[in-house]
């Protein structure tokens, strides 16, 4: 019973949709109108700048740390993971947007990870950030992350849980990240400004 409680809790918390709350609320928009048209916090981010956006990656972070921190303290490492997944499961098919299509879980699987295996996620994180500082594209550095993950959860020796969840994780990321690979491959893809001009992205 614990446990369907946790995993519900999860899911309920995933489904929270911070990224369309807040724009409709501060911009009085619709985020899957704008951009990409996804309501994760990199669409947020790259339509109203970081003010708007930061605090939305940090809510993101936040959906899937607490769950997984949670089942960790708990229960124990399995539960952690799956109140992670459970998160993550939330964040894209939101129960708060009537299952609609959410964000792609990146910033929600990182914090999993900052929650069950932190030298993990802080490691993804930064491969996140060196990939998007060399080439600026958002889709690139979160699958270069994704791939990491397993390769690094192995090598650090985390426990069977963690390292199953890591590579669940990552294809979960490559897949939902498909039509971005297809517009890299066509030269397509949106390519992140460091310094932000002019008025916001038209949708």
């Amino acid at each position: 019973m614990g446990t369907a409680i946790l995993l519900v809790a999860a899911y309920l918390i995933g489904s929270m949709p911070f990224g369309y709350w807040a724009v409709r609320l501060f911009r009085g928009e619709d985020i899957r109108t704008k951009g990409s048209g996804n309501i994760g916090a990199s669409n947020v981010w790259r339509v109203y700048g970081w003010k708007l956006g930061l605090p939305i990656v940090l809510l993101d972070v936040a959906k899937g740390f607490v769950p997984a921190l949670v089942g960790i303290l708990v229960f124990d490492d399995l539960r952690g993971v799956l109140a992670g997944g459970a998160a993550m499961a939330g964040h894209y098919r939101p129960l708060f947007l009537g299952f609609a299509k959410g964000g792609k879980t990146v910033a929600t699987a990182a914090g999993v990870f900052f929650a069950v295996a932190p030298l993990v996620g802080l490691t993804a994180a930064a491969v996140w950030l060196v990939c998007f500082l060399v080439f600026r594209y958002a889709s690139l550095a979160s699958m270069a992350a994704a791939v990491a993950i397993p390769i690094v959860a192995w090598l650090y020796g985390e426990p069977w849980p963690t390292l199953v969840f890591s590579l669940g994780a990552a294809v979960a990321v490559i897949l939902l990240h498909r039509p971005n690979i297809g517009r890299l491959r066509r030269g397509e893809e949106h390519r992140a400004q460091l310094r932000r001009r002019g008025s916001p992205a038209p949708g």
